[in-house]
Parts: C-alpha cells; sequence; structure tokens
C-alpha cells in the first residue's frame, strides 16, 4: 500500500512517500480503506519530536480518518465491508477501570493515532472495531475526516470538563483553528455567547458567519481590555485556550469570577507564570483537557448526524502533496482542518 511516512524527526524533509505492507485484521479487528486523513497540530509536534516521544521509523502520521471498511477480523459486527465509516482517533485497552467506567481518555494505555501508534496517512488502516463509526449519509470523506480530533476534545471541553450555561460569555483563542472552530459551534449549540480572537480580518468575518458575537483581532487589540468592555467589566465564564503562552495571561485575565480556563494544548509553549491568587481569591479554575471518552465521540457525532456541528475544511490536498500540506498548517494561516486526500 501506498503511505506517507516520517523519516526520523525534524522538517518537512523528513516526510516521504513509501510502499509498505498492506496489513492484515486480526480478530476483533477492522481494515479500513482509508479515502482522507486530515492534519492537526499534533502532527507537526510528532514530525518534530518532543521530550518523551519514541517512534519506529518510518511512522505513519495523522489521526484522523475517513474511509471504507475493507476487511473484517473474526468476530466482527460492528460493520461490514463496504460501510463508510470515520475512526475514534485513539486506542485504549477496555479492560481497566478506567475504561470499563467510560473514562477512556484516561487510560493508562491511551494512545492517539499518529502520534504514538501509527494513524490515516495511508491507504490501508487496521483498526479495533470499536474504534469504528458509520459516517452521516449526507458527509464526504473529506469532510468526515475533519471532524474527529478537533471535534472530539472541544466536546470534552465544553460538554464535560467546564460548566456552561446558556447565556455565558465564552472566550475561543486562536477560534480559527480546526479545535477553534468547532468548539466555537459546540458553544454555541450549548447557548454560550462567544468571543473569538484571530489574527487576520477575513478569519474574523468567518468567525462572525460561524456565530461568534464579538472577534478581537489579537495583533491589534487588547485582548483582555476588549473583552472586560464586550462583558461589562464581568469577564467570561469560560475561556478556551490551546495556544498556551502566548495567550495565557490575555486568557487568565479574561476570566470571570468562579469562572474556568480550560486547556487543550499549548502550540506556543508549554510553560505558563500566573498569580495563583488570582485563582484563589476569583475562585477560579484551570483545568487540564485531552481527547475525549467514545461517549463523547457518540455524543458529538450525533450533533455532527442532526446538521448542528459542521467540520470546516481549509484546503484539500492529494497525497502527493503532504509536504505542503503540513507547510500549509505550521504557516498558521489555516481556517479549519487541513485534509489530504489519500484513496
Amino acid at each position: 500500500m501506498k503511505a506517507v511516512v516520517i523519516t526520523a524527526h525534524g522538517g518537512p524533509e523528513v516526510l516521504e512517500p513509501r510502499d509498505l505492507p498492506s496489513p492484515e485484521p486480526g480478530p476483533g479487528e477492522v481494515r479500513v480503506k482509508v479515502a482522507a486523513a486530515a492534519l492537526n497540530h499534533l502532527d507537526l509536534w510528532v514530525r518534530r519530536g518532543h521530550p518523551g516521544l519514541k517512534l519506529d521509523f518510518p511512522f505513519v502520521p495523522s489521526a484522523d480518518v475517513a474511509g471504507v471498511a475493507d476487511l473484517c477480523g473474526e468476530g466482527v459486527t460492528r460493520c461490514e465491508p463496504g460501510d463508510r465509516v470515520l475512526l475514534y482517533p485513539a486506542l485504549y485497552c477496555n479492560r481497566c477501570e478506567e475504561c470499563l467506567e467510560g473514562r477512556q481518555n484516561l487510560c493508562p494505555e491511551y494512545s492517539i493515532l499518529g502520534e504514538k501508534t501509527p494513524g490515516g496517512l495511508a491507504e490501508e488502516l487496521v483498526i479495533p472495531e470499536r474504534n469504528v463509526y458509520p459516517m452521516p449519509e449526507d458527509l464526504d470523506f473529506e469532510k468526515a475526516a475533519a471532524f474527529p480530533l478537533a471535534t472530539l476534545t472541544s466536546w470534552h471541553m465544553l460538554a464535560d470538563k467546564v460548566r456552561l450555561r446558556p447565556g455565558d460569555w465564552v472566550l475561543i483563542q486562536a477560534a480559527a483553528s480546526g479545535t477553534g472552530v468547532a468548539a466555537l459551534q459546540i458553544a454555541r449549540l450549548f447557548g454560550a455567547r462567544v468571543i473569538a480572537t484571530a489574527g487576520a480580518g477575513a478569519k474574523l468575518k468567518r468567525l462572525r458567519e460561524l456565530g461568534a458575537e464579538e472577534t478581537i483581532d489579537y495583533r491589534e487589540e487588547d485582548v483582555r481590555a476588549r473583552v472586560r468592555k464586550i462583558t461589562a467589566g464581568r469577564g467570561c465564564a469560560v475561556v478556551v485556550d490551546h495556544v498556551g503562552a502566548d495567550t495565557f495571561r490575555a486568557s487568565l485575565g479574561s476570566l470571570a469570577a468562579g469562572g474556568s480556563y480550560v486547556t487543550c494544548g499549548g502550540t506556543s509553549g508549554p510553560r505558563l507564570q500566573f498569580d495563583v491568587r488570582h485563582l484563589f481569591i476569583k475562585h477560579q479554575r484551570i483545568v487540564g483537557s485531552t481527547m475525549g471518552t467514545a461517549g463523547d465521540f457518540q455524543a458529538a457525532l450525533e450533533q455532527l448526524r442532526a446538521g448542528r456541528v459542521r467540520p470546516v475544511i481549509h484546503r484539500v490536498f492529494e497525497m502527493e502533496q503532504a509536504a505542503k500540506a503540513y507547510a500549509e498548517l505550521e504557516q498558521r494561516a489555516v481556517f479549519g482542518k487541513v485534509v489530504i486526500r489519500v484513496g
């Protein structure tokens, strides 16, 4: 099968096309013919390398996969060959206490596709049948591939990790990203009022079209001051931030008393500095969140089927353009998801 692999940690030059052996499913597994895969900022970290990450090269990246069930192993009942499917983007043991109680993303063996476990940037992928979900009938493969990781992550943050009530103000930092676009739609679904930040006028216009009530150009404006003005000095009940070091001070300063700062990443850097008195005097919370449970995925998928949450695609690349797709994401000029057409 054809694949795009990482041959070592480094820049775009480590991405290469390769012919790899076709995988065979074992009992309880499904082989998927991959039609499309999407990129996340995680893929940039995996390509560059980070402390503690040890890969067997060549390594196939990408967590976001949509395709067709091709071959089912013994005992598979969840799908049949020919079914159009998308995948829950992580593996878990399904045996430990956390898994059995529905908290799969706390499983000690939890592994995101394309991070430590080979992912979807290949023509075929073998996956446990519990990861396979039927695609909505009205969705094409590219939009289906743009759904899993970003929407799952945003759903878990806003539906599980914080208390979000109708009418609450929510600040979403870097809202033009895949995670940001998903979080905006989910916050609006819960009746929240969204303030979205981005770094370009065209992005701000599109964010308003998606439902942001207010937008802030973080390059030109003082985010904290604008938030305080918009909310009549109160601040936001929830701040969603996956940027980290560059935005943390403004995010914490935009948070209301009793509010929650929820983060799923640190794309600008992992080191944060703050005055702890902000937390205990104002009864605020800093909440960490990674991915989401299988139940979260099912709940978000139901909203996708109902048309209440829709993937937003920045651009679709062909498989031989994988290096260009990575470069596009790396330049932070995207609005929504970068997708690669595989099969």
